[in-house]
């Protein structure tokens, strides 16, 4: 009995100086991010896998860019530029067969207000990921690179949104 006791005391012990520790270097969770606009659209509205996730993401702050008579426009508008997809074949083995590809993930946004004062330059963001192949696993490697892009265009926009929580200000 006393010996779990001692054990669990030294248990969170540990515990205690392992979470002083860290505070003491800095260490912190990353949380919600804080914007400096209270409304955003993402352009364009409908097209492209990244478009749609960052507004999802970004919720209740999204509005459309082009206001209806009496709408209010948004604070800053997210350009999403382009969103391109490659599988480049980067290794072939001595019968010529296809034994690695890659996956390229290219998104090019910018974020300006509506105004025209720009907040972030066109900006790409490149993405790769390296599959090994083999004729015998065919059938499991498409929902693999189904994941691998899906995880890729995920990466992509937490990236834009942490470039988003940067800018400092809306005004010149």
């Amino acid at each position: 009995m006393l010996y779990t006791t001692l054990r669990t005391v030294a248990f969170w012990l540990s515990l205690a100086l392992s979470a002083t520790f860290l505070q003491g270097c800095g260490f912190a969770l990353r949380g919600a991010p804080n914007y400096v606009f209270d409304t955003v659209a993402v352009t364009p509205e409908r097209s492209g896998g990244v478009a749609a996730e960052l507004s999802r993401l970004l919720g209740k702050r999204v509005r459309p860019a082009v206001t209806p008579e009496g709408g209010t426009a948004p604070d800053a508008i997210v350009d999403v530029l382009s969103d391109s997809r490659q599988d480049v074949v980067v290794g072939v083995n001595a019968a010529g067969l296809i034994r690695e590809f890659e996956l390229r993930l290219v998104v090019r946004f910018s974020v300006r207000t509506p105004q025209g004062k720009v907040l972030i330059e066109p900006t790409d963001i490149r993405l790769e990921r390296t599959v090994s192949f083999s004729e015998a696993t065919l059938l499991s490697k498409e929902p693999e690179k189904v994941m691998l892009w899906r995880d890729m265009q995920t990466d992509a926009v937490q990236q834009i949104v942490r470039r988003l929580a940067a800018i400092k200000s809306l005004s010149p």
